[in-house]
């Protein structure tokens, strides 16, 4: 019997991420599988821990940014994905993934749009981690770096709901810097079962501390802050019992 815990990343035509996103998945422990989503049936839905909706461009972001991707998964999944969160199912969505949940109304009310100055973000963004209880977030310190890249990522809602999110607990990452002029400077939010998690930052991005920009990085000595971040929830399916910020590498 399969032990470790089950990933599947559903892949989108435009979707570019799942490849070195079922790589971090795999090197913090899971099992990942990614299947083409016309491939995907109830029954392999129901059969995972989590199920991830990796960074890319669904559907060539062709409309707006994950809204093909919205209207295939409301089509063919629905069902699936409701029964799979009533029993206790994680769903991780990333960058585009991001956007597609924010479209189907799994997260939060408000929108990811394009940023003020029209243009494509690729840096990396200084991050304060606002829920370090979090199954995502437990393994990391309170402030951390990851790349962003994104056109339509800005954070925006209706008035006071932004900060309302921060005040609840229900805006897991903020950015320092707020490289997009997100609203609240949210960088990822959560819903009220903290089972749903979307970011506009990707921590596949930063597995190895080798990956990071400054070769005088004062961090772990191996692993960049994605690792943790992939291994925090791994722990949390697995039922393993360790301290935040332990530093240990499991691929069994």
């Amino acid at each position: 019997m399969e032990k470790r815990p089950y990933a599947i990343l559903l892949k989108f035509p435009g979707t570019n991420c799942d490849v070195e996103t079922a790589r971090a998945l795999e090197t913090a422990g899971f099992r990942a599988e990614i299947m083409p989503f016309r491939q995907v049936v109830s029954e392999t839905i129901e059969g995972a821990n989590m199920v991830v909706l990796p960074g890319g461009f669904s559907y060539g972001d062709y409309i707006m940014a994950g809204r093909l991707a919205q209207l295939k998964i409301e089509h063919g999944l629905s069902a699936s994905l409701e029964r799979f969160m009533e029993n206790g199912g994680y769903l991780l969505g990333i960058c585009n993934g991001f956007q597609i949940l924010m479209r189907m109304g799994l997260l939060p009310a408000g929108s990811l749009i394009a940023h003020p100055d029209g243009r494509f973000a690729c840096r990396w963004a200084r991050l304060r981690n606002r829920c370090p209880s979090h199954p995502f977030l437990r393994f990391l310190p309170d402030e951390i770096e990851l790349p962003v890249a994104h056109a339509e990522g800005r954070f925006v809602a209706a008035e006071g709901l932004a900060e309302s999110y921060v005040e609840r607990g229900l805006a897991t990452l903020t950015y320092q810097d707020n490289v997009n002029h997100s609203f609240a400077s949210i960088a990822g939010l959560q819903d009220e079962t903290g089972r749903v998690f979307g970011m506009m930052p990707h921590p596949e991005r930063f597995l190895y501390r080798s990956q990071h920009y400054d070769p005088d990085w004062v961090g772990d000595p191996d692993w960049g802050w994605g690792y943790y971040f992939f291994k925090s929830i791994h722990d949390e399916l697995a039922g393993l019992s360790r301290e935040p910020g332990l530093k240990t590498h499991t691929n069994e």
